[in-house]
């Protein structure tokens, strides 16, 4: 199930009327796949707020395995690794291996400290530390934001293409020693990530399953990031559950 269908925010709307609408709207998708889908069945969020629609999805669909509700990150990683590849001069092919981490919103941490370009540490391939912890960052973040200034619209294609790209490294696997990001559930035992949160973590998969990437080393910056992307993200399920109610 790919689930494309969200209210959008609009000119002067308040983030909480936009959760509500979305809540709603998720809340009784959640009925339709609890009646309805295999029980087996893999879903993919892609409206936006994603992490908390999807996470919404879970608390509604209960006989779904949590493990089986995702939400696309995968737009935000392809861009990090165009951009990588860009900079450098090389094919996009050649990036492997950087992490968005957290929601999919501005807040997201795009982390190229594990990453590498045709083999080589991304940061010594690009050889500029301010680039990587400044424009790179903000590029990615507010890649979104960009095209609906420049278009009027939201990414259609690269979006669509980012949905073909999850459920392809899902279904038929991630090729050996590369991972990709994946908004999935977190059950409170990886780099500190509260329990009960939709969050993109990097993922291998195998057979049908992801897996968490864990003991990557977080410096004290990562880590400040990475726990300022999961704040919004407790305050977006707080606001969801209060819309709940």
């Amino acid at each position: 199930a790919i689930l494309v269908g969200g209210f959008p925010r609009k000119a002067g709307m308040e983030r909480k009327e936009v959760m509500g609408k979305n809540v709603s709207i998720y809340k009784a998708t959640a009925s339709a796949l609890e009646a309805h889908a295999a029980k087996d069945c893999k879903v993919v969020v892609v409206a936006n707020p994603a992490n908390t629609n999807a996470w919404v999805l879970s608390k509604y669909a209960p006989s779904i395995p949590r493990e089986n509700i995702t939400c696309l990150t995968r737009l935000d990683h392809n861009r990090a690794l165009g951009q990588v590849a860009e900079r450098t001069g090389k094919a996009v092919s050649t990036v492997k291996n950087v992490i968005i981490w957290g929601n999919h919103s501005s807040t997201q941490y795009p982390d190229v400290n594990h990453g590498t370009v045709d083999g080589t540490p991304i940061r010594e391939a690009v050889g500029d530390d301010a680039y990587l912890d400044g424009d790179f960052v903000t590029t990615v973040q507010q890649r979104g934001a960009a095209i609906i200034k420049a278009r009027k619209l939201s990414s259609a294609l690269s979006a669509a293409s980012s949905v073909c790209d999850h459920v392809r490294n899902w279904v038929l696997g991630t090729p050996e020693g590369t991972w990709v990001s994946m908004g999935v559930i977190s059950d409170g035992n990886s780099y500190d990530v509260p329990a009960d949160l939709v969050y993109s973590f990097p993922v291998t998969c195998k057979d049908g399953a992801w897996t968490i990437v864990n003991g990557l080393e977080i410096d004290d910056a990562s880590r400040a990031k990475m726990d300022a992307t999961a704040k919004e993200l407790v305050e977006e399920k707080a606001m969801a559950l209060e819309c709940l109610q």
